[in-house]
């Protein structure tokens, strides 16, 4: 990795990259009726092999000198991160009319120094010179790597702040694997991660979702007696990788309550946005998929599935993939807005942008079952502050999966799952529950989905705070 390293600086010293802060501050933003009194940056972080990731950098409203710089990933694989910013906890967010911008009272960057990065190549306005977007987990993690590196080279100011580094969803696999590295690079200062409704690991996912779906009241009697007596033996259940056809079977019924009957994956309890929607549609000569493929991935039924999506995409010039039940229409008409585009400084390269990338996600390389190795490095160090939270409504990385997963790193317990509190307007609120271990704490935000500053903000932001700030939650 040192040399990789070493051969890409050499490059940007001989100048392969010219950009400079000055050139990509932004310095007026469309739908603001007042343009913001903290700086904010909008441009590309040049990688490996001709991959320009976009990023936009907020400061923070408070110390931006002293304070925290901290990344932010969002999932996917192949969504953009300024869905983060525009939709749960950016300094602005974008309202329904896809025009206007209304500032966030409880934006991260309240405390903190926020940095969005779209990644991979593909995937928002980052794009590749050579139009190639087949990527894997590794390439990724080294990519978001080099990143940063090129980030604190144009901001060296920043360069000796606190690091966190923070992600949601497919993040769960993005932020340990891009921690491993940074913690191997003295020259940055990471302090802690946090992962937000990670996919964590694939069995763990697919067992626990089996048995919320249970206890929320989705799958009746008699699909659950089916379930008992076809996937579990000897008072242990497999619903992750069953052999046994008829768990098989049964496995596809749940698979068709939580993913086809109109449910919000990502809120149990919310609306779906749009209404009840086929998994596939074509629209305008589009194919629309709304699928993101992170649930049962190993079941011979969904690896069907994802093969007949590839097949119909190949007979398709124009390709869309949005998460279910999620409204990105405003978004898309505000970055797609060519006075937008120009305000943050949008190369002619990259494409229209889209929620989330067809091209990326379908044929990305999930080298990663698990992120259990990367975890226990980090806490071998006995120096980072690592958060994993969940709001407990999500079903696509539910909560149950990520506690046992925390769990079955097998850390000394410090504190018994208890209640977390927070303080909204004049009253005190139950958050949800947190158990703490030994450097890493697992938290629920209650009555939240899989966006929880977006369901939660309150809630969220007390949450991140303490996090930040090494404080008890």
């Amino acid at each position: 990795m040192r040399v990789v390293v070493l051969c890409y600086f050499l490059f940007s010293l001989l100048g392969g990259d010219d950009a400079a802060p000055a050139a990509d501050e932004v310095t007026y933003l469309p739908g603001l009726q007042k343009q913001p009194s903290f700086k904010q940056y909008s441009g590309y972080l040049s990688v490996a092999d001709g991959k320009h990731l976009h990023y936009w950098f907020v400061a923070s409203q408070k110390d931006p000198a002293s304070d925290p710089v901290v990344l932010w990933l969002n999932g996917g694989p192949g969504c953009s991160s300024l869905d983060g910013l525009l939709t749960e906890h950016g300094p602005f967010l974008i309202q329904d009319d896809g025009v206007t911008l209304q500032y966030n009272e409880y934006s991260w960057n309240k405390i903190t120094n926020m940095l969005y990065l779209e990644s991979p190549a593909g995937v928002g306005f980052s794009y590749s010179d050579d139009k190639n977007y087949i990527t894997n987990d590794t390439e990724v993690s080294m990519n978001n790597y080099l990143a940063l590196k090129e980030f604190f080279r144009l901001f060296p100011e920043f360069s000796k702040n606190e690091l966190f580094l923070t992600g949601e969803s497919y993040g769960g696999i993005y932020i340990p694997t891009l921690a491993e590295r940074v913690m191997e690079d003295d020259s940055l200062n990471l302090q802690g991660v946090a992962v937000g409704n990670g996919l964590s690991s694939y069995e763990l996912n697919d067992n626990a979702l089996v048995y919320f779906a249970y206890y929320h009241g989705l799958l009746g009697r008699r699909l659950w007696t089916a379930l008992q007596a076809f996937c579990c033996s000897d008072g242990t259940c497999n619903f992750y990788n069953n052999k046994n056809h008829n768990c098989s079977q049964r496995l596809s019924e749940v698979q068709d309550i939580i993913y086809r009957s109109g449910l919000n994956i990502y809120n149990l309890y919310a609306p779906c946005p749009g209404g009840i929607r086929e998994r596939f549609s074509v629209e305008r000569g589009a194919l629309v998929i709304r699928d993101l493929g992170n649930a049962f991935i190993n079941h011979q039924w969904t690896q069907l599935w994802n093969q007949k999506l590839r097949g119909l995409a190949s007979l398709h010039s124009s390709v869309r993939l949005d998460p279910p039940c999620t409204n990105s229409t405003p978004s898309t008409l505000y970055l797609n807005n060519p006075y937008t585009r120009a305000a943050l400084h949008i190369s002619p390269k990259a494409l229209d942008w889209v929620i989330c990338s067809s091209e990326v996600n379908l044929s990305y390389g999930r080298l990663y079952s698990d992120v259990r190795k990367q975890y226990l490095k980090l806490l071998t160090a006995l120096k980072y502050r690592i958060l994993v939270y969940n709001g407990d409504v999500d079903m696509a990385c539910n909560f149950m999966g990520d506690e046992w997963f925390v769990e079955s790193l097998n850390q000394e317990v410090e504190v018994l799952r208890r209640p977390w509190h927070y303080n909204d307007k004049d009253s005190q609120q139950v958050g949800g529950f947190i158990k703490e271990f030994d450097n890493i704490a697992f938290l629920t935000v209650k009555g939240s989905g899989h966006m929880v500053p977006t369901d939660k903000p309150i809630a969220a932001f007390a949450m991140f705070t303490s996090f930040i700030s090494k404080q008890p939650y």
